[in-house]
């Protein structure tokens, strides 16, 4: 937007490519008009209508994984929209329009991590440098 080149940028990148990715949208999808934008999009159906927003491939995949894991499809369908909207929220956080709004490398690796945590059903794993994960 006219602005130096800065991590904040990179972050906003980021944070669209995560917003297309987990929607199955990019933002020029011709559903996008006036103005509403990806970004927009998102954040008026969080987190009610995660499920709705949700790329539906990701949706049958889950629903097929109870055949490779011990999990019923309802169960991993559960665990995904509990993690969807953290996710979809980092999303919103990193492609926000004003650099200052948006959140950090640091910040979205330790969010990432405590998200896969969830998904993966692990807790309190210790770090190669001994300090816990669960943080």
């Amino acid at each position: 937007m006219g602005l130096e080149v800065s991590m904040q940028g990179d972050m906003y990148s980021y944070g669209v490519l995560l917003l297309e990715m987990f929607t199955g949208k990019g933002p020029t999808n011709n559903m996008f008009t006036g103005n509403v934008n990806l970004h927009s999009y998102v954040q008026m159906c969080l987190p009610e209508q995660v499920m709705q927003i949700v790329d539906p491939q990701i949706i049958l995949e889950m629903e097929e994984e109870p055949s490779r894991s011990m999990q019923s499809s309802t169960t991993n369908i559960s665990k995904l929209e509990a993690c969807l909207v953290p996710v979809f929220r980092i999303g919103l956080s990193c492609s926000a329009e004003m650099p200052s709004e948006r959140m950090s490398v640091k910040d979205v690796l330790k969010e990432l991590h405590k998200i896969r945590n969830v998904f993966l059903g692990v807790r309190g794993q210790r770090h190669q440098d001994g300090r816990r994960n669960d943080s």
